[in-house]
């Protein structure tokens, strides 16, 4: 394993960042020297700890089938319950309580953070894994840990109905203060020395190899089915939403935001395939999907708008700043912000949410074909971007025709969400796509994420403008200085027509003819 681990604390739990890799050795193995690595000064002595994890999941292990392992440990200097999730390229987070008086129960914090998997089956001991552990640390000039390297001889049993035993050897290293550099100058080493990448990323997956279903998924071509492609891309949605749920509870930057937008993908996908996917099938699975994603958008908007309404003031001139305005700004959106945090919590804790989860598992694993289902992807997908694209035109030759005002400011918004779905619906066509075409329909996707980024800032504008009048009027009203309450007002309503004009730009770019071509 090799582990870049960067460290925070709330209350009693500890998160640490890891990035992976994992050696197979055999019994005996000697380990090179790598004391001379880059920024190493000096190696300890190898010292000996023994390890013995309890390891709990699901009975069909629904966590470690998403990558996911939750253990109660003794020994070592980190004994504890440990929850490790995937954070991508080859990295987990991993969070830690201490033992504790809960016994074999799993706390209640980690738990909650694998509900959206578990969904209400019990998480329960599925193997014990002991390790003894030769661990050797590489110091700097001032003796500080750059890294730790762990020669362990591993045994396994799985728990269940009948148990299976096995014994192997790995080598990590864990880099705890050291650069990348020695990172890779400790792979290089490892690997001249004979030692080869493990196969299995986690013990727990080694150990309980036998009953993990086989990996059955495979990328879509421009030779699959219309109905592979569709799927493939709702799955990825399905798994990022999953993904970011812990996330979400964590409180963690943009988390929210993304999850936001795995929701109106999902959704997107299922209303714009019709001839793919039954739309009376999936009728039930899009409303939960909008109530989902309204929930998320309350809290998205909120923490958007509160920051743009801060960095407007900050970028004043201190003389327009009068009075208390952003202390009235803050107190504005602190209960706003609150209530929405709360109730994103809410509803991922519902029942409501966890059925949302399940439906779209039972979905992807049998959906409702409709008649173009079994068709070349390159022959059906098309023609539903072009019906979206041709949604995104009339809208907008609908907007054009209003005057200025709010009845135009909400045609444009009804635009940006015909241009969020031709953007997500051509995503999902892409793997159907022609490579000679694949660049242009990239393209595409850019310019349909180019209009709906300035209609959604043109939106922000409008929304912000419509609350800084209500904090205006309320200053006044308490008998403050409303002045800057003015001047913000009047800068939300310049940006909100400059931004009318670059969407009229934005979508002439979008509709060139060079970027229509594989559409056909």
């Amino acid at each position: 394993m090799i582990a870049a681990a960067a460290g925070s604390e709330t209350g009693m739990a500890t998160e640490v960042r890891e990035t992976e890799w994992k050696y197979e050795a055999v019994p005996g193995t000697r380990l090179p020297p790598l004391a001379d690595l880059p920024e190493v000064a000096a190696a300890t002595d190898p010292a000996e700890q023994k390890l013995q994890a309890e390891y709990f999941d699901t009975d069909d292990l629904r966590l470690l089938h998403h990558g996911i392992t939750l253990r109660r440990r003794r020994g070592g200097d980190d004994a504890g319950w440990h929850l490790k999730l995937p954070a991508g390229a080859g990295s987990r987070d991993e969070i830690r309580l201490p033992l504790g008086r809960s016994g074999r129960r799993v706390p209640a914090e980690l738990a909650a953070l694998v509900r959206v998997y578990a969904r209400g089956q019990e998480l329960r001991p599925v193997a014990l894994i002991t390790t003894r552990r030769q661990l050797r640390v590489l110091l700097d000039d001032a003796g500080s840990s750059l890294a730790e390297v762990v020669a362990d001889d591993v045994s396994a049993q799985t728990m269940g109905d009948s148990a299976v035993l096995s014994r192997w050897h790995e080598v990590e290293v864990e880099l705890t203060g050291g650069s990348p550099r020695l990172l890779q100058a400790a792979d290089k080493r490892l690997r001249r020395s004979g030692l080869n990448r493990a196969a299995w990323p986690a013990k727990l997956e080694r150990a309980l190899a036998g009953q993990l279903p086989a990996a059955d998924r495979q990328e879509p071509t421009p030779q699959s089915t219309a109905a592979e492609v569709v799927l493939a891309y709702a799955g990825a949605q399905l798994t990022a939403l999953q993904s970011l749920d812990p996330m979400v509870r964590r409180d963690l930057p943009d988390s929210v935001h993304q999850m936001r937008v795995a929701v109106r993908r999902l959704r997107s996908t299922l209303k714009s395939f019709r001839t793919v996917l039954r739309r009376e099938d999936t009728r039930h699975i899009r409303a939960e999907l909008k109530w989902l994603g309204s929930v998320l958008g309350a809290a998205r908007d909120g923490e958007v708008l509160a920051g743009r309404l801060r960095a407007t003031l900050a970028q004043l001139p201190p003389e327009v700043v009068m009075g208390s305005v952003q202390a009235q700004v803050r107190e504005h959106f602190a209960p706003i912000e609150a209530a929405a945090r709360a109730a994103v919590l809410a509803a991922l804790d519902s029942q409501r949410y966890l059925d949302l989860v399940d439906g779209l598992e039972q979905l992807l694993a049998g959906p409702p074909l409709a008649g173009e289902a079994g068709l070349p992807a390159a022959q059906a997908l098309p023609p539903a971007v072009r019906r979206s694209r041709r949604r995104v035109h009339r809208r907008l030759r609908r907007a054009r025709s209003r005057p200025a005002g709010p009845g135009r400011d909400a045609a444009l918004h009804e635009v940006r969400k015909a241009a969020k779905d031709a953007r997500y619906a051509a995503e999902a066509a892409l793997p159907a796509v022609r490579p000679a075409a694949r660049k242009r329909a990239g393209q595409f996707v850019g310019r349909m994420k180019k209009l709906q980024s300035v209609l959604g800032d043109h939106h922000d504008a409008v929304v912000a403008r419509g609350v800084v009048r209500e904090l205006g009027v309320r200053a006044h009203l308490a008998g403050e200085n409303a002045f800057s309450f003015g001047v913000l007002y009047q800068l939300e309503g310049n940006r909100a027509r400059g931004l009318d004009e670059r969407a009229e730009h934005a979508w002439k770019r979008a509709s060139g003819r060079k970027y229509r071509r594989w559409l056909r």
